[in-house]
């Protein structure tokens, strides 16, 4: 199984002082994070996009770039890529060129997104959320599949024998579906035969297997080899020393981002009781020690069988030694005894 790591590069203010860090800062951050992923071992690196002061990404390709020029084996992805907002031929374009500056470590992660602010801001009308999905989708693996584009669409100008480059250096260039749990986003990913990655981030995971056993029943069902339906699972996660340590130091700045979500959603405010069930191993969050992390990632591969697993660390402010503490102990600890296991 593949691990990794994710980030959506948070912004938030320290609960307790009410100072946000600045975008700068928590972007060079950023790239010492990578830096310390790759040190380690780790198998991936996502970054995620978003149109929001609270998040310091909206380029995923760009700072996935910067990362090229600092690593050496770590594979760089977005997670994920707000395809129905986004051009498919500049999208293709900047993964190329990632994927030409890192040797062929690029990759996509394309979703619709969780959040709708992308949208007024490229000029696209919600009502159309899940055919420009659909239809950039298909317009992003015609260009993956061939140099030589002739595509027409709705929400698009057509393309009429339109070369298209630069040209990844990996044939083809993977692209994976992001979904949070939607039926037809999972039938979509097997129909094509795209591999795909479930966000679990609330929850009980097990309510989340027979998504994952319909996704490779039709992989089948449609005509592919099993093999092309791998999964990855995406989840909150964060390692400390000890238990109560990990829980302390991630639940501040956890509870007020999530509640500051909520409040735009309709969500009740986070309570300490509602995080200590998510810890426990029936529950979304794993956070804990190096062995409460490794049991809960080890039960969920029980459940899925899944061939990746990344983690989102950086869920509300964190400091960035805390931060670079669990990247390490997910690196030097958790990892190890999930490859021992797993094989």
């Amino acid at each position: 199984m593949e691990l990794g790591l994710y980030t959506f590069a948070d912004t938030s203010a320290d609960p307790q002082t009410g100072t946000p860090i600045s975008a700068a800062q928590r972007l060079r951050d950023l790239l010492e994070e990578v830096e310390l992923a790759d040190q380690l071992g780790l198998d991936v690196f996502g970054i995620g996009e978003h149109h929001r002061p609270d998040f310091a990404v909206s380029a995923p390709a760009v700072v996935l770039a910067a990362a090229a020029a600092r690593t050496k084996r770590i594979r760089l992805t977005s997670a994920v890529t707000v395809l129905s907002s986004d051009d498919p031929v500049r999208v293709f374009q900047e993964f190329s060129t990632v994927d030409l500056l890192s040797g062929g470590r690029a990759e996509i992660m394309a979703g619709r997104g969780s959040f709708i602010e992308s949208f007024p801001l490229f000029g696209y009308a919600l009502d159309d959320y899940d055919s420009l999905f659909s239809e950039k989708l298909d317009l992003l693996l015609a260009l993956r599949d061939s140099e030589r584009v002739t595509w027409q669409g709705k929400h698009r100008a057509p393309l009429r024998d339109q070369p298209v480059y630069p040209r990844p250096v990996q044939d083809p260039l993977p692209i994976w579906i992001a979904v949070g749990g939607t039926p037809a986003s999972v039938h979509r990913a097997a129909t094509l035969g795209l591999p795909l990655a479930i966000a679990i981030i609330g929850g009980m995971p097990e309510n989340f297997a027979p998504m994952v056993k319909f996704y490779r029943d039709t992989v089948v069902a449609e005509g592919h080899d099993a093999s092309v339906g791998r999964v990855g699972i995406n989840s909150h996660v964060f390692v400390a020393d000890t238990s109560q340590a990990a829980a302390d130091q991630f639940f501040p700045g956890y509870a007020a981002t999530m509640s500051r979500i909520g409040r735009e959603r309709g969500w009740p405010p986070m309570s300490r009781a509602q995080f200590e069930a998510g810890r426990s191993l029936h529950g979304a969050l794993a956070v804990g020690s190096p062995e409460e992390v490794v049991e809960k990632i080890l039960f969920q591969h029980e459940l899925f069988g899944h061939d990746r697993f990344l983690a989102q660390m950086a869920v509300g402010h964190l400091p960035h030694a805390q931060l670079m503490r669990s990247i390490e102990l997910f690196g030097t600890k958790v990892a190890p005894a999930i490859r021992k296991a797993v094989g």
